[in-house]
């Protein structure tokens, strides 16, 4: 609209009607107002629709963007930047306007809408413009102002959400993940990462961006939200971009960061809680079991084996889970919580993995380690105290103990305890009768010795679990030795102290009828314990025992025993000797 140019030019079809700045020095001195009913010395301005945020206002010097309905008083247009679709893009105050418009434009806000009733000394004067303006004029103008900027301008910033927690900024040739959507200056949108569903991800400082997107960018946390406004001489210029973007167009991005990664960066690891007392750490081919929460840098959750009420069970550095991930699992103590940050290239790099893990994904995990161990590992002992007497004999295989336990997983949960049964437990050593590794720590103790005990899974319930124990789990037991017998050789349910009787048939025939039927059978060899001449198994009911003794006694089942049947275990291993032979 109104460039300054010769008088004999005309509006042509879309031309823009030239906008003449044909004043006299005499017109120019005018700085009064005049009196009702006579000309008027400046321009009138009405504002009629004023945005109710005004960031910024037009100054002398401004380059600005408008569009503009040009008439006569009496309502004739004689130019429209609307009728040609053109906005009219020019600096304002430095003479290319009628002195009119220039002043009128002064102190006006994006999307403000203004008249502008413009006298003829501050128009086109006493010449006018041949065949569409007459000498004399009085010019109406409705402005509706659409951006504004100056070459002295730069990239605006405006935070509009910043996250309490910031692991890192982004910097030149760092790549980041981001959502935008983008206006101009007056609002009317251009484009938006969200209408395509996905992020925009590129180098910062590469050549990828405009320059002005490279410049708002920095300094941006992962979840961060910011306005970024940006002169069209660092963005897209005077040739716009395609049909959206017209030329000399101020953008306006609004900026969500999700991700940013540098290619050089490593695994992060960060501690979140030690336990005290760590005294072993994972290395490269311990099995681990985990939990964890899985997030991408914005805080979106992808995964989480708390949602499965079940541990993530992996060897660690063997390549079974991500690089990332084995990198950050070593080193850790059980117990320990940390956060492991994996960068895409250690993680599912430029593809992401199913619809939850984008491509070129920062993934965040947080890590609390429940226990591991190696498939090598002995059961660990450590002894809690020890009673201050001497202790001349200890537990070993065969024995009978009975011994109080805690049983828990390396997490503290609580799994067993013989306190709940107000009794201790009972077991003979050896016998196969609890877990592998508990027999063993059992073994070597003293009566009122207590211990720690760590048994690994392939010593205790393994792969699979048992109920209650979850698969693979180490077991912590600390026990308490309250009493140990001396245990039978391996067959034996009865042992003498010395060497029996040698009439020991007619011992056992309390009537001397010539059979030993189940009572007089048990009532002699009660006899003999009470007399301390033998001892029955420990552990076992002796009534059980005994009936036990009495039906390998008694050869032929007929109810009683006989001379001929009856033969200690002694002769009888003897006698299957000679067989063998």
């Amino acid at each position: 609209m109104f460039l300054v140019g010769s008088s004999s030019h005309t509006l042509h079809g879309l031309r823009i009607l030239p906008l003449l700045l044909l004043l006299q020095t005499s017109e120019r001195g005018l700085g009064r107002a005049s009196p009702a009913g006579a000309p008027l010395e400046d321009v009138v301005i009405e504002r009629y629709h004023i945005p109710r945020a005004c960031p910024r206002e037009v100054q002398m010097g401004d380059f600005v963007r408008y569009h503009y309905n040009g008439t006569f008083e009496d309502g004739k247009k004689f130019d429209s930047s609307y009728d040609r679709s053109t906005l009219v893009a020019i600096i304002v105050g430095v003479g290319r306007l009628i002195t009119g418009m220039d002043r009128g434009l002064m102190g006006m806000c994006v999307n403000e809408r203004r008249r502008l009733i413009v006298p003829p000394h501050l128009g086109y004067g006493s010449i006018g413009v041949a065949g569409l303006i007459p000498p004399d004029a009085t010019l109406y103008f409705d402005v509706v102002l659409l951006d504004v900027w100056n070459k002295a301008d730069t990239v605006q910033s405006t935070i509009l959400l910043r996250p309490p927690y910031c692991p890192r900024m982004v910097q030149n040739s760092d790549f980041v993940r981001y959502h935008y959507n983008g206006t101009l200056l007056d609002g009317t949108a251009f484009d938006s990462s969200y209408s395509r569903g996905g992020t925009y991800d590129t180098y910062i400082g590469s050549g990828w961006l405009i320059k002005g997107m490279d410049q708002g960018l920095l300094g941006m946390c992962p979840g961060e939200k910011r306005k970024i406004i940006i002169p069209p001489f660092l963005a897209y210029g005077e040739k716009g971009y395609g049909t959206v973007i017209p030329p000399q167009a101020s953008l306006v991005f609004y900026v969500l960061l999700l991700d940013v990664h540098n290619p050089k960066d490593t695994v992060q690891l960060e501690t979140l809680e030690l336990p005290q007392g760590c005294v072993r750490r994972a290395v490269a081919g311990d099995f681990m079991r985990y939990h964890y929460n899985g997030s991408l840098m914005d805080g979106t959750l992808f995964d989480s084996s708390y949602s499965r009420n079940h541990t993530y069970n992996t060897y660690v550095g063997q390549g079974y889970i991500i690089p990332g991930m084995d990198q950050g699992l070593q080193g850790a103590c059980i117990g320990e919580r940390r956060r492991i940050t994996v960068p895409p290239h250690l993680a599912y790099g430029e593809n992401g993995t199913g619809d939850k893990i984008p491509g070129s994904a920062v993934l965040i995990f947080d890590v609390h380690v429940i226990d591991f161990h190696n498939p090598a590992d002995p059961v660990e002992i450590k002894t809690l105290s020890r009673p201050p007497e001497n202790c001349n004999e200890t537990s070993k295989i065969g024995d009978f103990i009975r011994y109080h336990y805690n049983c828990s997983l390396m997490d503290g949960t609580r799994l067993f305890s013989s306190h709940d049964y107000e009794a201790p437990q009972e077991i003979t050593l050896g016998a196969n009768k609890v877990i592998e590794g508990l027999d063993r720590g059992l073994q070597g103790m003293c009566v009122g010795e207590r211990r720690q005990l760590i048994v690994p899974p392939h010593l205790a319930h393994g792969e699979n679990g048992a109920r209650g124990v979850p698969g693979s789990a180490v077991l912590l037991f600390e026990v308490e030795l309250v009493s140990r017998e001396d245990g039978l050789p391996t067959g034996y349910l009865f042992v003498w102290y010395q060497d029996p009787s040698t009439s020991l048939f007619e011992d056992m025939d309390l009537n001397k009828d010539g059979e030993v039927p189940p009572e007089e059978f048990s009532s002699f060899i009660k006899a003999q314990v009470n007399e301390g001449k033998g001892r029955l198994m420990p552990g076992q009911d002796p009534d059980k025992t005994i009936s036990d003794m009495f039906q390998n006694q008694d050869r032929n089942q007929d109810g009683k025993i006989t001379a001929e049947e009856l033969k200690l275990k002694s002769d009888e291993d003897q006698e299957r000797v000679h067989e063998e032979l």
